[in-house]
């Protein structure tokens, strides 16, 4: 039994949909399904009851849920051993946020401090998955924004930032102080593609239906409010739009949540954790 195939069938066992839980894996729907079934084939039983409305497990699923949470805890933390000893521990960051943030700085030079020897891999994630492929195991450790869906993962707020509307300079509300969603309701917003976590698409659209176009990255974002006046929204710390764009401040519009999430606690993320929190600004 591969942990990758593990990992797929607590991916589908917490979303209880196979398309929600392919686009948290960043996979395409077919494959997964394909690999539960050889799951279900290869220890006898069904794991999940299937219907057009989604999925359920069954008995035998959530005994399997249980004990493959242990087993993928148990080989990550198997992993992370292997390599201390080896002399090639390494730590892999996902991070979705303004890399300029002299907060950023101040954590990479304290955990170098603490870990010299270990070898830091960032993977620079796009809008579409807030926790920068956690779940899919594409790192250790995500540092990123919320607010999204937390199921699973472990969640520590280092910081909440205010937000503003990014708007054209020369946009008739570019002059104003500070805004409400009401004064943008008319508006065309940016959208996440089909997948993107919906707690994630949800408060980056202002807690309403939008239409839109459909962006992936930051830039993307920017260029659509720069060519076709979009509404785009940022947080206020430490961002820069450009000269051609400002940014105005929403006033109900809560504030969005810096965080660190991890799935798996090992040693040297358990250090990562507790850098972050003496490093980032309350």
């Amino acid at each position: 039994m591969e942990l990758r195939t593990l990992r797929y069938f607590v991916t589908v066992a917490e979303e209880l949909h196979f398309g929600r839980a392919a686009a948290r894996l960043h996979m395409s729907q077919p494959p997964l399904s394909r690999a539960i079934r050889q799951l279900e084939a290869d220890l006898g039983t069904p794991l999940f009851h299937r219907s057009p409305s989604g999925v359920s497990l069954t008995p035998a699923g959530s005994a399997l849920l249980s004990e493959a949470r242990k087993l993928l805890q148990q080989a990550e933390q198997l992993r992370a051993r292997v390599a201390a000893a080896a002399g090639a521990a390494t730590l892999t960051v996902g991070i979705l946020g303004d890399s300029t943030d002299p907060d950023v700085s101040r954590l990479a030079a304290a955990y170098r401090r603490r870990h010299p020897n270990v070898d830091v891999r960032i993977r620079e994630a796009d809008l579409t998955d807030p926790t920068c492929g956690l779940r899919a195991g594409l790192v250790d450790v995500a540092l990123t924004r919320g607010p999204f869906d937390e199921t699973g993962l472990r969640v520590q707020v280092l910081r909440s930032d205010p937000v503003g509307a990014v708007l054209r300079a020369d946009d008739p509300l570019a002059g104003h102080d500070h805004l409400k969603l009401a004064d943008l309701a008319d508006r065309r917003w940016f959208q996440f593609p089909a997948g993107t976590d919906p707690h994630w698409q949800s408060y980056w659209n202002g807690g309403e239906p939008r239409q839109g176009p459909i962006v992936r990255a930051v830039q993307e974002c920017l260029q659509s409010v720069l060519w076709n006046g979009t509404v785009g929204l940022a947080p206020l710390t430490h961002h820069n739009p450009g000269k051609e764009l400002v940014t105005i401040p929403i006033e109900d519009l809560p504030p969005s949540p810096l965080v660190i999430a991890w799935t798996e606690t090992t040693p040297l993320i358990q250090s990562f954790a507790q850098t972050a929190r003496s490093t980032y600004t309350p």
